[in-house]
């Protein structure tokens, strides 16, 4: 059978083949079947359309990780309206660029409400609605909306084109202003099937989201990854990764993987250490995205939890998964490397748009049904993004003689120090080897007589009393003289993005104001 061409086919499909499964629950609350949920989006569609949505109209939504969410922004998706999920932590002069580059016609909240998102709301004279659904039996979603036509059952005569564009997000980006980034429902549909068919998601399948789903990585690889297999999800009680019910939840749900960033992996490690669970269930696989996970975190990982960490690549203008290093049975699982492209064209090109013979360094470029069209309202940034009929993600890397891909690190983030390009990854991962440090980061500073000079910071491990000579001795043993960094920041916490990503960028600008 054909795979669907949208996201909506592809969920409509499974709540007919799995109606009964279970498809969402709240830790301690309560679970929706696949049916269910279908039935509440397919309702709140309606609502949508009695309001006067219309398709391609941006709705902006700012929740925590909730049920309401997931209706909410399926129901905007399937009106043929966008979704811009937003992050609810936003400042209101946030919420207003956001809210304005997207052209938001819609601002929808959690019953809590969000006065920044509100605020900014009312001055770009956005109307707010709340929704909430107050028990799993509820008919409908509540949404405080005012109806401009009555409600109507014309939702089943709306089809959902593969051209809609169903999701619209902004690039975190290493550059200073975030990118509007449109997504259709075929590059959804497209992405999700890749997530599916590489790691063999079933509806025997249930994971635990741990990610804020106001971006790709949680949004795409577990929720809708999982629901468009017929598996199911848990959200957390608090609507936030906890460390403390991490383990219980992944227990309680029968959890067969999770994903997640290695700052998250790092925390549940180190609370391993310190309280271990009694046992831990046998997960299929673990995986990591978003950041680089050094090689010995990885080993750490599968030495504690008895699972294969599957590390992989992606970013927003992918719709999320580019590459991934395979499940075991598949082929081997490599620390270091972001494994093999995953329903894609994936190339190493030259500055002259030339492919790259096997390890050989250059720009990591892709093609396919998965890729966005283009930024919004940006020429610049598509005339540099779009050459020679590929995408190019500004990432540095090779492929090595198996076809397993290796980023070396953002072209904007090397470090040329003297006229020696320095991967800040490889100083990351020596330094993550040293048994007393928890995280590390190194970066670029400017410099008089280099141009540029490497420097890091770092933050112990609990109890540990290492200092800069010790990190300078470690690094001096590990690194190329030119590699070893010039001074060592050491922090009990470092700056990160809302997705726990820890950008090199903020935290040069950090530690560079110190001195």
């Amino acid at each position: 059978m054909q795979a669907p061409t949208t996201l909506t086919g592809s969920l409509h499909r499974v709540a007919g083949i799995f109606p009964s499964h279970r498809a969402v629950s709240v830790s301690g609350k309560f679970q929706l079947t696949h049916s269910r949920l279908h039935h509440l989006v397919e309702r709140a569609a309606v609502r949508l359309l009695s309001t006067g949505i219309k398709p391609g109209d941006v709705v902006a939504l700012t929740f925590p990780n909730t049920v309401e969410f997931i209706i909410t922004f399926l129901a905007v998706i399937r009106a043929r309206a966008t979704a811009a999920p937003l992050n609810a932590a936003y400042t209101a002069e946030e919420f207003e660029f956001y809210l304005s580059d997207s052209e938001s016609k819609l601002l929808i909240t959690s019953k809590e409400g969000n006065e920044p998102a509100q605020a900014a709301a009312s001055k770009l004279s956005i109307p707010v609605s709340t929704a909430s659904l107050d028990e799993a039996e509820a008919e409908e979603l509540n949404l405080s909306l005012s109806y401009t036509e009555s409600p109507t059952d014309s939702i089943s005569e709306l089809v959902n084109d593969e051209s809609d564009v169903a999701l619209f997000l902004h690039t975190s980006g290493t550059t200073s202003r975030p990118k509007g980034v449109p997504l259709t429902q075929h590059n959804l549909a497209s992405s999700v099937e890749n997530i599916k068919s590489v790691y063999k998601l079933t509806e025997s399948d249930s994971t635990v989201i741990v990610l804020p789903l106001f971006h790709v990585h949680g949004l795409i690889a577990a929720l809708l990854g999982s629901l468009a297999a017929g598996a199911s999800v848990a959200l957390p009680a608090a609507g936030r990764f906890s460390a403390s019910s991490f383990w219980s939840d992944m227990s309680t749900y029968n959890a067969t993987w999770y994903t997640a960033v290695p700052t998250v992996h790092q925390i549940l490690l180190e609370r391993h250490l310190k309280t271990p669970e009694p046992v831990y269930p046998k997960l299929r696989f673990i995986r990591s995205c978003s950041a680089s996970l050094a090689p010995v975190i990885l080993e750490r990982l599968e030495e504690a939890f008895g699972a294969p960490v599957l590390e992989a690549y992606a970013m927003t203008e992918a719709s999320h998964l580019m590459s991934t290093n395979p499940l075991p049975e598949d082929g081997p699982h490599r620390a270091g490397s972001v494994g093999k492209p995953v329903g894609q064209e994936m190339a190493i090109l030259d500055e002259k748009g030339e492919i790259l013979k096997n390890d050989e360094k250059g720009e990591v470029c892709i093609r396919g049904p998965n890729v966005t069209k283009g930024y919004k309202n940006n020429p610049d940034a598509n005339i540099s993004a779009f050459q020679y009929g590929w995408f190019h993600t500004g990432d540095i890397g090779f492929f090595d003689s198996d076809g397993y891909l290796h980023l070396v690190g953002r072209i904007k983030e090397l470090i040329n120090r003297g006229g020696e390009k320095i991967s800040p990854i490889e100083v990351d991962a020596v330094l993550l080897s040293h048994p007393d440090i928890a995280q590390a980061v190194a970066f670029g500073v400017p410099d008089d007589k280099y141009g540029e000079e490497i420097n890091c910071a770092i933050i112990p491990k609990e109890g540990s009393k290492i200092d800069e000579a010790e990190v300078h001795r470690f690094s001096k043993k590990n690194l190329a003289t030119f590699k070893v960094p010039k001074k060592v920041f050491i922090t009990d916490s470092l700056p990160k993005t809302a997705t726990g990503k820890i950008l090199r960028r903020l935290v040069a600008q950090h530690f560079i104001s110190q001195t």
